[in-house]
């Protein structure tokens, strides 16, 4: 799950894989502007005609239980941000294997968050 802190200060990303976790916390000094694991845009606002998203850079904070994106540039109130994430990404399920729909390619969780 992908939501603002309680001071939308941050993103915390909760329920991730004691895995993916352990990858995280051996990996130091981890600056999202270097990595695709969390991908944070600015969406232009329906007023905006350049409609242009813009990248945020932060830094990624790995706890016991739950990741926390701290962003360079404050989020701001009023606007919408599409996080992309990898953690927790997979090819598909047994279900879509069955069903012929796996896919090629990993598919990143996608949300959109409004501060």
């Amino acid at each position: 799950m992908i939501r603002f802190s309680p001071d939308s200060d941050a993103l915390v990303f909760t329920g991730v894989d004691p895995a993916g976790l352990y990858q995280l916390k051996n990996t130091p000094n981890i600056d999202t502007a270097y990595s695709d694991i969390i991908s944070v845009l600015e969406l232009p606002s329906e007023d905006d005609s350049t409609g242009v998203e813009q990248s945020f850079a932060g830094k990624v904070v790995v706890g016991d239980s739950v990741i926390v994106f701290h962003p360079h540039v404050s989020f701001a109130k009023g606007k919408s941000y599409l996080v992309i994430s990898f953690l927790n990404a997979k090819f598909g399920n047994a279900g879509m294997m069955l069903t012929g729909k796996l896919d090629h390619k990993v598919k990143p969780q996608e949300v959109i968050l409004k501060r």
